[in-house]
């Protein structure tokens, strides 16, 4: 098993932290990983993304040329990464934050009006792990409570009040992907 998933957004729409809590989450089930993160000029409000591997073998490089899985929160993220994605890809959209459609017909889309749910959830910035959620619950590169336990290790001294919200948007997410999987 290799999992290959690329996560863009603007800068500080918490990008890093949802690569971070996948690559460790990986670590924690006992798989090979990789974390490469990409920075645009600008660090909050401009572009950021990374390339997260995970994977059974060891993994030969941390780039990834033609993905096979995006979690996109943004438009300019999508206008980058839809041309390179792989067929059969599958794309987890914040559609929130991208008012067009895919223009792609050979891809696995789950658009989520992230900011709507992450407001009824109490806190809006946690889009990123509403988005992780689905994510994982498709492709199943790791399990969540792995993620969970990740958070512990990233979200400590005054962030640690953030846990239950940002697992709460997990599980959201996750609901998601089980609906999305049971239509298909």
């Amino acid at each position: 098993m290799e999992k290959k998933v690329i996560i863009a957004g603007f800068g500080g729409q918490g990008v890093m932290l949802a690569g971070e809590l996948l690559a460790e989450a990986g670590k924690e089930d006992n798989k090979y990983v990789t974390f490469l993160p990409s920075y645009g000029p600008e660090m909050r409000g401009g572009t950021a993304n990374c390339d997260v591997i995970i994977s059974d073998e060891p993994i030969a490089s941390p780039i990834i040329s033609y993905p096979e899985a995006a979690v996109i929160l943004n438009l300019p993220s999508l206008d980058k990464f839809e041309p390179a994605m792989k067929k059969d890809g599958l794309l987890v959209l914040n559609k929130s934050l991208i008012p067009r459609e895919v223009k792609r017909n050979d891809l696995r889309v789950v658009e989520v009006d992230a900011q709507t749910i992450a407001k009824e959830l109490g806190n809006e910035k946690i889009v990123n792990m509403i988005l992780l959620g689905v994510y994982i619950t498709i492709e199943k590169p790791v399990s969540l409570d792995s993620v969970k336990n990740a958070m512990k290790l990233f979200l400590k001294g005054n962030k640690e009040k953030f846990i239950p919200v940002n697992e709460k948007a997990l599980e959201k997410g996750a609901e998601i992907a089980e609906e999305f999987l049971g239509r298909k």
